[in-house]
């Protein structure tokens, strides 16, 4: 992640651009659009720095490492998973991914340590409830 941080002035630049989705102090997130622009030029040849110039970027105010950055995570992506990869799935997704579905065993198991648990919580909650009920006989 870029060190850079980005001023007031630099983020109203950055916002007023049509494939910037959007932009903070921190980060910019691109539009889904502009990554598959970027994969098909790059994969024409064109440099990285030349796609963003075009597009309306300055790269003065981007810099170069976050430029590269972009272009190692989005041809990874387009690589791993083609234009399914690139999308911004933030909202749809919470959470870390599983990359398996579990057996029924192990839901099994998932559950009944979840149900141990909540025995325990509950056990834990009568023991509080009779200690608070003899410190308030005294």
């Amino acid at each position: 992640m870029s060190k850079k941080i980005f001023t007031t002035k630099e983020i109203e630049i950055l916002s007023t651009n049509p494939y910037v989705k959007s932009v903070s102090t921190k980060g910019i997130t691109y539009t889904d659009e502009f990554k598959q622009l970027f994969i098909i030029q790059s994969g024409n040849g064109k440099p990285a720095r030349e796609i963003f110039e075009e597009c309306g970027f300055d790269i003065e105010i981007i810099g170069m490492e976050r430029v590269r950055s972009a272009r190692d995570r989005w041809r990874a992506a387009y690589s791993k998973n083609g234009l399914d990869g690139l999308q911004d799935t933030r909202r749809g997704n919470s959470g870390r991914p599983r990359d398996k579905e579990l057996t029924s065993d192990e839901k099994y198991a998932r559950l009944e340590a979840e149900n141990n648990l909540l025995k325990a919580e509950i056990e834990l909650l009568k023991k509080i409830r009779f200690a608070e009920r003899g410190m308030k006989k005294k």
